[in-house]
């Protein structure tokens, strides 16, 4: 086991956190205050506050259901709590899921053109990555000499 101080790859810090290594390339430019060193070949490693404010930021976004925009807020403005205390001894077995309203459980009725109403973490994520994906489109447009598609 590494020390507590020493730096950690993208790939020991996804797994840490159990967050895919897109979402922290994700959060990198979402986020200025993360700033991992970047080494030959591009290879990310993290310092321990690096790692700690991305413990921050998994915990406002996901269990405390802040957008991206709340949490650059709250960073700009250094407001950032502490992560969410960890659960009581006795509250391990019991999962979250298993409560009535809890995130995991699917937002009531149905969407637009009928389909059923994705649960909010899925609908999260799938929303992080697409916003990622317009980020990189317009990279390549640019990088192409097109106009914006969203400016057209």
């Amino acid at each position: 086991m590494k020390s507590a101080t020493a730096f950690r790859t993208i790939s020991e810090v996804s797994a840490d956190l159990d967050v895919p290594q897109h979402v922290l390339r994700f959060w990198e430019t979402k986020f200025p205050q993360i700033r991992p060193l970047k080494r030959g070949g591009g290879r990310r490693y993290y310092r321990p506050e690096d790692v700690e404010l991305l413990r921050r930021i998994q915990a406002l976004l996901y269990q405390e259901r802040y957008t991206i925009k709340g949490v650059q807020r709250l960073l700009r403005e250094g407001r950032v709590a502490d992560p969410t205390p960890p659960l009581p001894e006795d509250a391990e077995d019991e999962s979250p899921c298993d409560v009535p309203g809890s995130p995991c459980e699917p937002a009531s009725g149905v969407g637009e053109g009928g389909e059923a109403s994705l649960p909010e973490p899925l609908r999260h994520e799938i929303l992080m990555v697409i916003d990622e994906l317009r980020s990189l489109r317009q990279v390549l447009d640019r990088a192409c000499g097109r106009k914006d598609e969203a400016t057209a």
